[in-house]
């Protein structure tokens, strides 16, 4: 019997990303989010925002403080459990 190494399938933070995003002014693409995010020196895709956002990908803490900041938000919030959507 294979044994997951997670509890949590996908993550935590994956609709708080997406919420972050449309709060932006104009709202941010994934796109958008993932450019500030390299220009901060850390590799990432639309693609894993977007894997991130349908909970299909984990989130390392550092990718975490990345998201938070290139979001202005904190990490705090990207893992608060949310009631409405």
């Amino acid at each position: 019997m294979s044994r997951s190494l997670f509890l949590i399938k996908g993550n935590i933070c994956g609709d708080r990303v997406r919420i972050g995003r449309a709060l932006h002014k104009p709202p941010l693409t994934q796109e958008e989010l993932a450019r500030k995010i390299n220009l901060m020196g850390m590799d990432m895709t639309a693609l894993i925002i977007s894997r991130i956002e349908k909970n299909q990908r984990h989130v390392c803490d550092a990718e975490l403080y990345a998201l938070a900041k290139a979001l202005g938000v904190t990490m705090d919030w990207l893992c608060e459990e949310q009631n409405v959507i």
